[in-house]
């Protein structure tokens, strides 16, 4: 609606002051011919915007306006007050005043919103943690927060995953970012974008270099970068497996990341009866490398590895080796000793 669009652009010039055209059209998803017609429509309602043209122009507010705008519709009051990253704010030390603000959010609600704004709060409540993920590592991110808002170079002592020893990094941050409870620190190391996981971050010192960052780039630029190339990485070993139907729910929660496509029925070679009488389904699964197939052991009988023969070999391997873990050694004889 335009109404909506106006109060966007009013508050965007409020926070941002200059800002291009060609900006709010993008922000907006409407032609900058759309966005000036709009600011001719804000100037006549008596907001005292105005354009300037030029490769420095823009579009802003004359100095010292402000507005208090109040005017939020119900969906947003709503919206505010489901805390959809609660242990973000508990990592950053923001406990304390993400209550305040809501306090004073509610405060400046209209009226008929705030029972809603209030009843959603006490009814949706996202957790962003895995279901059994265990307790995580305490992860002090006073060091990294600090870095991301002086824009001074980093130097980091780091422990990548399978090491002991630990690796010395100076690097560029762009910012924090939570995924699934777990923060990393996503900088550039050499000019190079690279992601680190705060956990394993053992110290940060901040040096007295600028940052730098290339040019036009910013945080959600580069996390779209690393997290494509995480997603996207190939599979070493491709394997495929059925499974018990009784088991399957929980199999698609832990080996997610390892599935290829939708659990299916069938026997992709035609030389096994795959499903029987309908309890097994069969999985595509991809892992980085052949010892990784291993995980699948947790299943136990209730799954079997059908292909290829090198990771059925794997799987008989590890599960011979944690047969004898288990199994009791033998009596040893007791022989007679001669009076």
């Amino acid at each position: 609606m335009k109404s909506d669009r106006l109060l966007s652009i009013l508050l965007l010039l409020q926070t941002r002051g200059r800002v291009p055209a060609r900006e709010l059209a993008e922000r907006l998803d409407v032609s900058p011919r759309t966005v000036y017609r709009d600011v001719e429509s804000l100037s006549a309602a008596g907001v005292p915007v105005y354009a300037e043209r030029g490769r420095h122009g823009g579009i802003a507010l004359l100095p010292g306006f402000r507005t208090d705008v109040t005017g939020l519709t119900t969906d947003e009051a709503r919206a505010l007050f489901v805390l959809a990253a609660q242990g973000a704010h508990t990592a950053l030390g923001l406990d304390d005043a993400l209550g305040s603000a809501l306090r004073k959010v509610m405060a400046a609600l209209p009226a008929p919103h705030r029972p809603a704004a209030e009843l959603t709060g006490r009814r949706i409540l996202v957790d962003p943690d895995r279901w059994l993920s265990g307790p995580r590592p305490a992860v002090d991110l006073d060091d990294l927060h600090t870095a991301v808002f002086t824009d001074l170079r980093l130097r980091i002592r780091y422990r990548h995953s399978g090491e002991t020893r630990l690796r010395t990094y100076t690097v560029d941050p762009y910012g924090l970012v939570a995924k699934a409870g777990t923060w990393y620190l996503v900088a550039d190391r050499r000019a190079r974008p690279q992601l680190f996981r705060a956990d394993r971050v053992a110290s940060a010192t901040l040096t007295d270099a600028p940052v730098r960052r290339r040019p036009g780039v910013e945080l959600a630029d580069v996390w779209q970068q690393l997290r494509q190339q995480v997603e996207d990485r190939p599979a070493g070993v491709r394997v495929t497996a059925r499974i018990r139907r009784e088991r399957l729910d929980m199999a698609v929660r832990i080996l997610g990341g390892a599935l290829t496509g939708p659990p299916r029925t069938g026997d992709p070679d035609g030389d096994r009866d795959t499903t029987g009488d309908g309890d097994w389904a069969v999985l595509d699964l991809a892992f980085p490398v052949l010892p990784a197939v291993r995980q699948l052991l947790q299943f136990g009988d209730s799954l079997e590895v059908l292909g290829p023969p090198e990771a059925r070999r794997v799987m008989a391997g590890a599960a011979a080796a944690l047969t004898a873990v288990y199994t009791p050694d033998p009596p040893t004889p007791v022989t007679a000793r001669s009076s």
